[in-house]
């Protein structure tokens, strides 16, 4: 399914209304300052006269007004109260993010940690709601994903790469589940061959969400994070792979440690060394793994 045809779906649906009309009745200030509370409260359902206050509206038929006009769509309306619906979760949550209403443009800052092909400084540049690591003297790109502007806010540097390492984790996972970080649609996978613009990499898998067409990629080798073989062989090495920042492992950013085994079907190894032992990792067209063997140098 593709973008066009999930907003018809969406706009025929006997269960949708029209997206336009969804969008539009958000376009009032008391009734984001509604939602707004609703999310803000401790306990939900939230009681009628805690809303009125808190939207500071003086005339109760015009928060009545605006307060119906969410129900149903946005909120729900119980015995105890009033309590936010998914929709209203979503809106309120993108406002917490900053997509509708933060537009930060720091200046790109060095990466105290060095590129994986030249051992150049590494660069973080944020342009688009997407932070892009890329080294500044042989371009190699170690990852360019969504981030959203919120997250921006409030951290320092060190504590922002953090984060977003994190949050790459968290996406590709998802991913690698079937899941959509965006919409919680199903996910493909496939296998692509031919460089990729995101990474120094020819051997890539690609996700994509057949109900709102998100997609992710990345190098074959960043699905191996969470391998329990691969985090075994760090542990035993004395590396946390969870403290490893995804850029510092090349296997992650490029396919320098992934080797073709076969064409038809797709197979692939992938060698991870570390001192004087490496792990080569056999997977099979959809990425399961196959084989493990831990080889002395």
């Amino acid at each position: 399914m593709d973008r066009i045809e999930a907003i018809e779906m969406a706009e025929e649906s006997d269960h949708c209304i029209r997206p336009a009309e969804a969008f539009s009745l958000l376009g009032n200030e008391t009734r984001i300052k509604i939602l707004e509370t609703l999310w803000k409260a401790e306990e939900q359902p939230v009681p009628f006269s805690r809303l009125y206050e808190a939207a500071d509206v003086t005339n109760s038929s015009k928060f009545n007004y605006h307060l119906g006009k969410l129900l149903g769509q946005y909120i729900r309306k119980t015995d105890g109260g009033y309590e936010l619906r998914t929709a209203g979760k979503s809106v309120v949550g993108m406002i917490v993010k900053g997509s509708f209403n933060a537009h930060p443009q720091p200046d790109p800052f060095e990466v105290d940690e060095p590129c994986t092909k030249c051992s150049g400084q590494l660069m973080a540049r944020y342009e688009n709601e997407m932070l892009a690591i890329e080294c500044s003297s042989c371009d190699r790109g170690h990852g360019r994903y969504s981030f959203p502007p919120g997250g921006m806010l409030g951290r320092d540097n060190d504590e922002l790469l953090t984060v977003f390492d994190r949050r790459v984790r968290h996406l590709l996972n998802l991913a690698q589940d079937g899941v959509c970080p965006e919409c919680s649609g199903k996910i493909r996978s496939m296998i692509e061959m031919g460089e990729i613009e995101t990474h120094d990499a020819e051997i890539s898998v690609r996700f994509v969400c057949q109900q709102c067409n998100h997609t992710l990629q990345a190098p074959i080798g960043f699905t191996l994070l969470n391998r329990s073989p691969v985090v075994t062989f760090y542990r035993d090495h004395g590396l946390e792979l969870a403290d490893r920042r995804y850029w510092r492992l090349p296997w992650c950013v490029s396919d320098d440690c992934t080797t073709i085994r076969s064409v038809t079907p797709h197979s692939f190894d992938v060698a991870l060394t570390l001192d004087s032992e490496t792990l080569c990792i056999t997977l099979d067209r959809d990425l399961n793994l196959i084989r493990t063997r831990r080889i002395a140098l």
